[in-house]
């Protein structure tokens, strides 16, 4: 019997993806917005595909503000995208546009 595949949703895009395809932004308990690379940090989450243009249209889009409750500030936005340009492509990630 195969394994069960967690699927979570793209705040932009809307795409269903397998979980470890997305990256997991999160609003920790103190009220710091950060990325969670590992999908595991305690905290309201929002899940975005790894490519710059869904981190761009859901900060466009006001689209984590509202995922997270919460206003997004510039500075934390600036360092959201740092963050992610840092990190390693996914092996799996498909482009469906």
């Amino acid at each position: 019997m195969p394994k069960h595949i967690p699927v979570r949703q793209c705040v932009a895009c809307r795409a269903p993806r397998p979980k470890r395809e997305l990256l997991r932004v999160v609003i920790e308990q103190s009220g710091a917005i950060a990325l969670d690379p590992t999908g595991k940090k305690p905290g309201r989450g929002a899940y975005v595909c790894r490519k710059r243009e869904c981190l761009e249209l859901a900060i466009r889009g006001h689209k984590l503000d509202r995922s997270l409750k919460t206003r997004v500030d510039e500075a934390t936005i600036a360092a959201l995208v740092t963050e992610m340009e840092g990190l390693p492509p996914s092996d799996n990630t498909s482009d469906t546009a």
